[in-house]
C-alpha cells in the first residue's frame, strides 16, 4: 500500500496516527488545526502556491508567558504609540511563496492586525497591530499555531547581537578539503604511475577517493538539491535544477566506474565543481551584503537637525552626529530622527511615516517621542534617548505605504530569461547527451554535466541588481540619495522636468531680504522671529536669519497654512505672516516682487520683500537641459519674477505662477495624461502632493529635516547644478545593464559551444561559472565608475 503524506506539512504519515479531515490526510491534530484555521478564514489557497508548504505546529503552552511583562514588550516593540504597535519578528520557517502569502494576510486570521510585511531574505515579518484588540503574546501564539513560531531572544534585543549564518563557509571548507585530498590521491592516475598501483592499492585508493567525495556530495552540495527539490515541487523551474542534476549525474557515473572497475571516475572534477560553485556563491553573497551595507549606512538622508547648546544657541548638525542626551530643536513639519523625551509643554505629532495614518497624536512634556514622527504646529525641544539609526530611517522612507508602482523592465527581462532558460537548457542537455551516447558513452556523461554547469545564468541574474546597487552607492557619494534602485530606471525614462521656484531654483541669503513699512518695536520683532522659528518654509528661514537676535517668546498657538503663511499667538497678541490672500490685503504692486506681509492684532505693519538670489549655475543647467527635456517652472508665488526668469532661462521654459499645492498636483497629472514621464524637483513642503504624483519626485535638502515620504530621492541643495549629470548617469546605468546582459549571454553561448562539442570538462565548466560572475561584476563596476567620472 502506498505511503500517505500529510496534506499540510508533507511528512510521511504512520498509518495508526493518520487523521482524516475534509477528505485529506494529516499527520497530527496540529496540522489539521492549521488547515481548519485557513479554511474557516478563506485562506485555503495557501496550498495552491506550493504542495504541503506548512510546518508542524509545536506545543508551546506557557513558553511565551514572559510577553505579559510590559517592560519586555517595550524592548521588543520598535514603535508603540497609543493603540498602534509595530514589531519585527524573526521567523526561521519562512521558505517559500506560500509563507509570504499567509504571513502578509495575518489581518484575516487575527483581529487587530492592520498590516504585515515579509522581508524574505532576512526571514522577518513586520507587523502593525492595535494593542486594544490584540497583544504581542496573542500574535506570537497565532504564528506558532500555524507553524511559523518566531525566534525571540531577549539577549539579541538587549545587546544588539545578531546570529550570523556561517553554513556556506562550513560547506566551502568541506568542499575544499575533499577536493584537495582527492586531487592529491589522483596524482598516480594522472601520471600513470603503474609501479605504485600494485594489486590491492589501486582499489583501496579509489574507494578512499569515493569516501572523501561523500561529504562534498551529500553535505557541501546539499543546498542545490534542496533548492531544486522545492523548485520542482512548486512547479517553478529554477537554475539550481541543472546544477543539482549535473552533480548527481557525475556522482552516479563515477560510482559506476569504481564499482565495475572501469576507472577511478570523476570525483576530482565533482568535488572541484562543488568547491568552485560554492566559491562563486560566496562571492555573490558578499557582493549583496556589501551593497546592503552601503545602502543602510552611507546612502541615508542628507538631512541636518538643529541642536541646542547649553547656552541656548542653535547649531545645525548632521543626523548621524546626534548623541544621547543632546537637546534638539524640531520645527513644524520636521521629522523626529531619534527616540527622545519631549521637553516643551505640548505638541502634535503625525506618525504617517511609520503607520501610514496621518492622525495627529497629542503629546505633553515628559512623554516619549518615537523616531519617524513629524511635528505639526509650534517648534519643540526634545532630549535624545538613543543615537540615530540610519537603517531605521531608510526603512521608514522605503515603507511600502509610500511606494509607487514602477514598471520594472529590467526585472522582467531577467525573469523571462530565467523562466525559459532552465527548460530550454534541460532539453538541450538531453538532446546532446543522446547524440553523444551514439558517438562515445564516457564523453556523453562529461558533455551532459558540462552543458548543465556552464550554462548557469548566475552572471545574468547578478547583472541588474549589482549595476543598480553600485550606481545607487555612487549617486549617494555625489549627494543624490535615492529611495531604491528602481528609481534609477525611472530617471532614465524622464522627458519632462518641473521645478518649484522658491527654495528650489532660488537660494537662501540674508542680503536678499528687506523690510518695508512701519518701524517694528522690540516686542513685535520678538513675536515675528519666534513665530518664524517654528517654520521651515524657505521664505520663513530667510526672514528668521534676517531678523536680529531678540528675546525668546513662548508661542501659545501656532498654525502654518500650506502655501499661505503662519498664524501665531503669544501673550494675547496675534500675528499673521504670509500672502496678501491670507491677510486679506489688496496690494496694487503685488505683481512686482515676492513679498511676505505682516499683520499684528489685525493692524497691517508692512512686508518683507525678497530680491531672489538664484542658485549658482542655474542658467547653465537650464540651457543644458533644454536640449533634451521639456522644462517647466511651477511656483506658488506671484508673477513678480516672470520677466527676470524669461530673461535668464531658455525661451522654451514654461512659467506658471500663483499655483496652490493642489493645482501643482493637477498640473503634473495633466502632463502624465499626455504621455509625459515627469520629474518634479521641489522643497518637499508645498510640493508634497506634486512630488508624490510625479514619476520621479526629488526633494531638495538645504540643512533642513524636511522631505515628503512619497519623494523618490533627496538631493543636497549644493549639488543642484549637477542635475543634468544625474539624469545622464541614470541613462548610462541602464545602458550598462543591457551591455552586461549581452556579455553574460555571450559567455553562455561560447561555453555551450565548447561543452556541446565535447571540448569542455565539467571541472573547467565549474571554474568558468564563478569567473563569468566575477567578469560581469567587474565589467559593471568599471563601466558605472567610468560613466560616473565621465
Amino acid at each position: 500500500m502506498d505511503a500517505k503524506n500529510c496534506f499540510h506539512c508533507g511528512i510521511e504519515i504512520i498509518k495508526k496516527d493518520e487523521i482524516i479531515y475534509d477528505n485529506k490526510s494529516f499527520c497530527c491534530n496540529g496540522c489539521k488545526t492549521v488547515y481548519e484555521i485557513f479554511s474557516q478564514n478563506d485562506l485555503s489557497c495557501y496550498y495552491d502556491f506550493e504542495k504541503a508548504p506548512g510546518a508542524t505546529p509545536q506545543e508551546i503552552k506557557g513558553k511565551y508567558d514572559f510577553l505579559d511583562d510590559e517592560k519586555i514588550n517595550t524592548k521588543l516593540l520598535e514603535f508603540q504609540e497609543e493603540t498602534t504597535n509595530i514589531v519585527s519578528l524573526f521567523i526561521p520557517h519562512i521558505h517559500c511563496s506560500s509563507c509570504i502569502w499567509i504571513l502578509e494576510n495575518l489581518q484575516k486570521l487575527q483581529k487587530g492586525v492592520s498590516t504585515s510585511q515579509v522581508n524574505f531574505p532576512e526571514k522577518k515579518v513586520r507587523i502593525t497591530f492595535d494593542s486594544s484588540k490584540t497583544s504581542l503574546k496573542e500574535l506570537v501564539y497565532l504564528l506558532s499555531s500555524i507553524g511559523y513560531e518566531p525566534y525571540i531572544s531577549l539577549e539579541n534585543f538587549e545587546t544588539g547581537k545578531k546570529n550570523v549564518d556561517r553554513s556556506l563557509i562550513y560547506k566551502l571548507g568541506v568542499a575544499f578539503f575533499c577536493f584537495g585530498n582527492i586531487m592529491l590521491l589522483s596524482f598516480p592516475e594522472y601520471f600513470e604511475v603503474e609501479e605504485f598501483w600494485i594489486n590491492q592499492y589501486r582499489g583501496f585508493f579509489r574507494w578512499l577517493i569515493f569516501a572523501l567525495s561523500l561529504p562534498s556530495f551529500l553535505y557541501a552540495a546539499s543546498d542545490y538539491y534542496i533548492s531544486a527539490y522545492k523548485s520542482i515541487k512548486s512547479r517553478m523551474l529554477n537554475i539550481d535544477i541543472p546544477i543539482a542534476l549535473g552533480i548527481i549525474v557525475m556522482f552516479v557515473r563515477s560510482t559506476i566506474d569504481i564499482v565495475l572497475d572501469y576507472g577511478q571516475g570523476y570525483f576530482d572534477s565533482l568535488t572541484g565543481l562543488v568547491f568552485f560553485m560554492l566559491l562563486g556563491k560566496l562571492f555573490q553573497q558578499k557582493t549583496y551584503n556589501f551593497l546592503s551595507f552601503e545602502r543602510d549606512y552611507k546612502s541615508y538622508f542628507p538631512i541636518a537637525i538643529t541642536k541646542l547648546n547649553s547656552d541656548g544657541t542653535e547649531i545645525p548638525i548632521q543626523v548621524y552626529d546626534i548623541e544621547k542626551a543632546d537637546r534638539l530643536l524640531i520645527r513644524n513639519q520636521e521629522l523626529i530622527p531619534v527616540d527622545g523625551i519631549l521637553i516643551s509643554d505640548t505638541t502634535s505629532i503625525d506618525y504617517s511615516f511609520v503607520t501610514g495614518e496621518a492622525i495627529p497624536i497629542e503629546k505633553k512634556s515628559g512623554d516619549k517621542l518615537f523616531a519617524g514622527g513629524k511635528i505639526i504646529g509650534s517648534v519643540i525641544e526634545m532630549e535624545v534617548l538613543f543615537s540615530v539609526s540610519q537603517s531605521y530611517l531608510t526603512q521608514l522612507w522605503s515603507n511600502d505605504i509610500f511606494q509607487k508602482k514602477i514598471d520594472q523592465k529590467h526585472k522582467t527581462i531577467t525573469d523571462k530569461i530565467s523562466r525559459y532558460f532552465t527548460p530550454i537548457l534541460l532539453l538541450l542537455a538531453a538532446i546532446v547527451f543522446i547524440i553523444w551516447l551514439f558517438i562515445d558513452v564516457p564523453t556523453a556523461f562529461n558533455v551532459l554535466t558540462a552543458v548543465l554547469i556552464v550554462a548557469c545564468p548566475c552572471a545574468l541574474a547578478l547583472t541588474a541588481p549589482f549595476t543598480l546597487g553600485n550606481v545607487l552607492r555612487i549617486m549617494g557619494k555625489q549627494k543624490m540619495y535615492l529611495k531604491n534602485a528602481m528609481v534609477i530606471e525611472q530617471l532614465a525614462k524622464v522627458d519632462t522636468l518641473v521645478f518649484d521656484k522658491t527654495g528650489t531654483i532660488t537660494s537662501n541669503k540674508k542680503s536678499a531680504v528687506e523690510f518695508v513699512g512701519n518701524e517694528l518695536s522690540l516686542d513685535e520683532l520678538s513675536l515675528i522671529k519666534n513665530a518664524m522659528r517654528g517654520s521651515n518654509h524657505p521664505l520663513s528661514r530667510k526672514i528668521y536669519d534676517f531678523l536680529p537676535n531678540v528675546p525668546k517668546v513662548e508661542i501659545q498657538e501656532f498654525e502654518e497654512i500650506t502655501g499661505k503663511g503662519i498664524i501665531a499667538k503669544a501673550n494675547d497678541t496675534t500675528v499673521k505672516i504670509g500672502s496678501a490672500f491670507l491677510l486679506g490685503i489688496i496690494d496694487e504692486e503685488m505683481s512686482q516682487q515676492t513679498k511676505v506681509y505682516i499683520k499684528i492684532n489685525n493692524t497691517f505693519k508692512g512686508y518683507f520683500v525678497f530680491d531672489n538670489q538664484y542658485r549658482k549655475g542655474v542658467i547653465e543647467l537650464f540651457d543644458q537641459l533644454s536640449n533634451k527635456y521639456e522644462l517647466k517652472i511651477l511656483s506658488g508665488d506671484n508673477e513678480g519674477e516672470k520677466e527676470t526668469l524669461q530673461t535668464l532661462l531658455p525661451k522654451t521654459t514654461e512659467l506658471v505662477f500663483n499655483q496652490k499645492p493642489e493645482q501643482k498636483l493637477e498640473f503634473i497629472k495633466h502632463l502624465q495624461e499626455k504621455g509625459k514621464n515627469v520629474m518634479m524637483i521641489g522643497d518637499g513642503l508645498n510640493d508634497a502632493g506634486a512630488l508624490a504624483q510625479s514619476n520621479v519626485g526629488i526633494s531638495l535638502s538645504e540643512n533642513v529635516n524636511v522631505f515628503s515620504p512619497a519623494c523618490d530621492g533627496i538631493m543636497d541643495a549644493s549639488q543642484f547644478s549637477k542635475l543634468g549629470y544625474y539624469l545622464k548617469y541614470s541613462k548610462n546605468a541602464m545602458r550598462t545593464i543591457y551591455m552586461s546582459f549581452g556579455l553574460s549571454l555571450l559567455y553562455n553561448l561560447v561555453g555551450l559551444s565548447f561543452a556541446i562539442s565535447g571540448n569542455l570538462s565539467p571541472l573547467v565548466a565549474a571554474i568558468i561559472m564563478p569567473l563569468s560572475s566575477i567578469t560581469v561584476v567587474s565589467f559593471v563596476t568599471i563601466m558605472s565608475n567610468y560613466y560616473a567620472k565621465k
